[in-house]
């Protein structure tokens, strides 16, 4: 006779408002390890059943979905915005408010933007003032990264602050911008060496400054005034020569690196053989850009000023047509882990500031609202990325690599309750008259996109849902993002290997269902050439910690410091060196002649 089957236990929900329940069934949830059909009830904000509809008891009042034939997927994480930033005097026109609403109404359900200090700022001033922008204007959760414009003592001193006190984890350097906030490589040495002793992650945007100021300069005395000049003064082997700069001087200080928006091929696989180079320790980490997969430079040379200067971002969009695909097949090896947006916007009048000079054109592009649509579309549909991968390099990586982890980045019982329904079947077109941002341009225009995020919901309140945008401004919550990420330390102080990390989540073949037959393979032959290298680890130490207490979002109030009270520091003009001419610089006119000015 047989024994009598076990009852199954099921999970109990309390009565409640239904504004706080909602319960999804018939969907097929999409982590980054694996897929698989199951329910999600969530109650106050966090998920709290994940599963078959068999084990859990639903009374009346809970806001029930149907997502029959929808993917259930976790809210993406954009790790790389600029709202609210100045820029030579200019302010990007999506704020807080615009920039978090859009990303909502795109599936992105967090982002973590730049707090960039002014020259000869203190960190903590520079923290508090950004933190008073945001956060009474956010619709979703946030953090930050701390840039490191300057470099000092005071500096150094307050880094620990903002790790042990105010929930930062990451410091970007520039490599780029001479004069301005560039960093040499002596600074840099020693921000590394400082950011390794505190635990944190360092962050950089690569291309060499140096290069560039000298190419500018050139450029505009030879009567290359246009849009097109700023991709002649920038070009990819300079974009590479400072990622490969990068990750020894990482190397060499032993610190974990991620190398912001890489733009160009020769980039992307500079980043690869560092990643092979140091295959064991795994500390180069690279992120790629909506904009990066989704267009390319060649709009950068329209005969219209307007829409050639709206293309307009450093690192910039490449000309070779062909990149898009490359850098989305670095996506799909792993040799690149993230897509951001890097979305700075400013208006058709501030870009007008550089008609007559395109070192004068405020950089930035939009993409915080179709990030999510464009990876999937140039991914996904086309066949080059699986919806396990793609929730990896939208939300997942991020997540893990920033220390959100699983509080972020996954649809699991305890998570927050950042969900989206996707819906792969269906279609939109990206258009600058529709988007919810407030800047008056899209990269994107007039691009299909199949797969749109029908229902989006931000720790548990539905934000997006019939084609509509409800958001609350302030609802938002700031993110402490503590130090010594496992996903980053646990494998550079070998506690855990780089195999044990990518086989975390099961047989990844088996677990990952493609939405679209084979997926392509790419020929990596020219990122396997092997480099010998000879490691040495330097160990960092720490520093003094300073200031004093105030009534400010850092509980600090003023820290000392000197502080240049300039409007702003920012400005691509003013990278051009006072170091005389060299003798020539190769200019290849574009199509049509090169530019004199207004087109």
């Amino acid at each position: 006779m047989s024994a009598s089957p076990k009852p199954v236990k099921k999970v109990p929900i309390h009565l409640q408002s239904a504004q706080n329940r909602v319960y999804i069934k018939n969907g097929q949830i999409v982590n980054h390890d694996k897929t698989f059909p199951a329910d999600v009830y969530i109650e106050d904000g966090i998920i709290k059943f994940v599963g078959p509809a068999s084990e859990i008891n639903i009374p009346g009042g809970v806001r029930v979905v149907d997502a029959s034939g929808k993917l259930i997927l976790p809210g993406g994480v954009d790790p790389h915005t600029h709202f609210q930033m100045k820029f030579d005097g200019a302010v990007t026109v999506d704020d807080f408010y615009h920039g978090t609403k859009a990303a909502i109404a795109g599936g992105t359900t967090t982002i973590i933007d730049f707090v960039l200090p002014e020259k000869g700022e203190s960190l903590v001033e520079a923290y508090d003032r950004y933190r008073s922008w945001a956060d009474p204007k956010v619709c979703c959760d946030y953090g930050f990264h701390i840039g490191l414009t300057w470099w000092s003592k005071s500096v150094s001193d307050e880094m620990k602050i903002m790790c042990e006190e105010l929930g930062i984890n990451s410091f970007k350097m520039y490599m780029a911008y001479k004069g301005i906030c560039q960093l040499n490589d002596t600074e840099m040495l020693d921000a590394l060496e400082r950011i390794r002793s505190l635990g944190a992650l360092a962050q950089v945007h690569a291309e060499n400054g140096d290069i560039i100021a000298k190419n500018v300069k050139k450029l505009l005395a030879a009567g290359v005034c246009g849009p097109e000049g700023h991709e002649l003064s920038r070009q990819e082997e300079v974009e590479a020569e400072a990622v490969n700069r990068a990750c020894i001087l990482a190397h060499q200080m032993d610190c974990p690196l991620y190398v912001v928006h890489c733009m160009s091929k020769s980039a992307g696989i500079e980043l690869a053989r560092a990643r092979r180079r140091y295959s064991n320790r795994q500390m180069i980490y690279g992120e790629t850009l909506a904009a990066g997969l989704g267009t390319d430079g060649t709009r950068c040379q329209h005969v219209c000023f307007h829409d050639a200067a709206a293309h307009v971002m450093s690192p910039p969009l490449r000309p070779d047509p062909s990149t898009p695909e490359f850098l989305m097949l670095l996506l799909a090896n792993d040799d690149l882990q993230v897509t951001g947006s890097d979305n700075c916007t400013f208006s058709r009048e501030d870009k007008a500031k550089g008609k007559n000079d395109f070192s004068k054109i405020p950089n930035g592009i939009n993409g915080v609202e179709d990030r999510m649509s464009v990876v999937w579309e140039k991914g996904v549909h086309a066949g080059l990325l699986d919806p396990c991968r793609f929730v990896a390099v939208t939300s997942t990586n991020a997540a893990k690599i920033f220390n959100l982890y699983p509080q972020k980045g996954r649809i699991a019982v305890g998570s927050d309750a950042d969900v989206v329904i996707w819906n792969p079947q269906a279609t939109r077109t990206i258009s600058k008259d529709t988007h919810h941002q407030k800047c008056d341009f899209n990269i994107f225009e007039g691009m299909v996109c199949h797969g749109v995020p029908e229902m989006v919901l931000v720790r548990g309140r539905i934000c997006v849902e019939d084609d509509k945008v409800r958001v609350a401004e302030g609802f938002g919550r700031f993110l402490n993002t503590p130090v010594r990420s496992p996903y980053v330390y646990d494998i550079l102080e070998g506690k855990k290997t780089v195999n044990e990390e990518q086989n975390n989540g099961g047989d990844h073949e088996e677990q990952h269902e493609n939405l679209n037959g084979s997926m392509k393979k790419m020929n990596m032959t020219a990122l396997e050439i092997e480099i010998p290298y000879q490691e040495v680890v330097l160990a960092g130490t720490g520093g003094p910690q300073t200031g004093s207490i105030g009534s400010t979002p850092s509980g600090r109030g003023h820290v000392s410091g000197s502080r240049n009270m300039q409007e702003s520091t920012f400005s691509i003009s003013e990278e051009l060196d006072t170091a005389g001419n060299r003798s020539c610089i190769k200019v290849r006119n574009p199509p049509g002649g090169k530019s004199s000015g207004f087109w």
